[in-house]
Parts: C-alpha cells; structure tokens; sequence
C-alpha cells in the first residue's frame, strides 16, 4: 500500500494553473524529493496534501483512503515542517512543544519532547520566545514539532535552510536515522541539490505545476548526462516547454 497516491491533481487560482494534473506516489519508508524553482507548484502541492488546499479535481489517498478536507482523519499519522511557517512567536519553544503535545493528544508528552530537546540541541534556548530565535533555531523547532506525534508521514519544505553546514549536516543525519529506526516515508521539498541526492529515494521535477520528470537521483544524472543533480536541474528548468 501506498503512503500517499496523487491522481490527476490540479489546482487553479482564478485564471492561473498553479499545479496541472500531476500523478505520484509515496511508498511506505521512500524519501521522494520534490524539486523545481519557486513558483513552480510545490508549496501548492504540499497544502494540498495537508488538507489545506482544496484541489480543484484530481484525488489523494493517504494510506490508501481518500483524503477527506472536511475533517483532518489523517492529523495523528502526519506532519510538516518548513522554515516559513511561523509558530506562535510569543510562546517560548518549550511552550509551543507543550501546545502541540496536547494538540496531537500525546500520551507522556512530556518524555517526547525531552527527547527532541536532547536530539536537536534545542536546550540553550529553550525558554526564549520563538520571535526572538535566528532562523536556523526556528528551523529547529519546527523539526521538532514536526516529529512530536511520531508521524508515518512527515512533509518537510526546505528543512535546513537557514542552517550552517555543521548543524545542516546534523539535521540530515538525524532524520536519516530517524526514518531507518521508524520506518516513515517522507515528502522532501528542497533547493539543496546534496541534501536531495543524499536523503531521497526518488526524485520528482516540477516546473510550471507540472511534472517534467522523475526517478532516482543517480538514473536522472545519467539520463542527462551530466555530473550532478544541480546540473540536471538547471538543464529542465532552462529549456523550453517540451512536455
């Protein structure tokens, strides 16, 4: 069984075609990565596999039923973390931990959240305000809110930007050994070519709410031949409509 399946899914804003009929899936422990220049529909895609965004046609299931966007059947099993959605800005993080916790009606909460704290390094600022926190901390935060449920489905939008190389290493190693010992599968939108070549299973180019093509970082590089995924990218993205 599929994580999540997306069939024919669109979506449009007034006269603009921000995602056009796009087909994928997500098995069970796969990293899929989405790729593609801002603008291009991912951020979309994302909401609508939130349940955020209403499609316009096309269907998802997630775990093989349908999502449902009148209800949020699905909240205990999924979670999402990005650098530019904002927690509550006057809550110190171990509130916001705290919020969520009971938000998502963890049981013993409390040694959950001592553990992210101790896996991201998130004690030195732990009682200060989320407003008053660098980028790089709030992304840890949001990692860790993220992950607070134990999610079998984790949607992660640019989640070590902001960070140095060192704490940006730490991050990647930390969720590769979080998927291995929880066994979830991951939606992985990113703009870090090596984040993309090292953490995904799959990859999926996106470029005008389309998708222009697909597969293994390694077999995309050889397709194209080029020497990296960056150079692949740029390829795509550059050439004329073709699809």
């Amino acid at each position: 069984m599929k994580s999540i399946e997306v069939k024919n899914l669109k979506k449009q804003f007034n006269t603009t075609e921000a995602v056009k009929g796009i087909n994928f899936s997500i098995s069970q422990s796969e990293t899929l990565a989405l790729l593609g220049p801002n603008g291009c529909g991912k951020t979309t895609t994302i909401g609508m596999l939130l349940g955020l965004i209403t499609p316009t046609s096309g269907n998802i299931f997630i775990n093989g039923q349908e999502l449902n966007y009148k209800d949020h059947q699905f909240l205990n099993i999924m979670n999402f973390a990005s650098p530019y959605v904002e927690l509550p800005k006057k809550l110190s993080v171990l509130e916001n931990l705290k919020v969520y916790g009971r938000m998502y009606l963890i049981k013993n909460f409390k040694e959950k959240i001592d553990q992210l704290i101790e896996d991201l390094n998130l004690k030195p600022f732990l009682n200060k305000r989320t407003g008053e926190l660098s980028s790089g901390q709030k992304n840890r935060v949001s990692l860790a809110k993220s992950l607070i449920n134990d999610p079998k489905i984790l949607l992660l939008d640019e989640p070590t930007a902001s960070l140095d190389p060192d704490t940006g290493d730490y991050v990647r190693s930390y969720l590769e050994k979080y998927k291995k010992e929880n066994d979830i599968s991951i939606l992985l939108a990113s703009h870090n070519m090596d984040e993309v070549t090292r953490l995904s299973d799959n990859v999926l180019m996106m470029k005008e709410g389309q998708i222009i093509d697909h597969g293994k970082a390694k077999d995309l590089i050889d397709k194209h031949g080029r020497e990296n995924l960056e150079q692949v990218f740029l390829k795509l993205v550059r050439q004329k409509n073709e699809y």
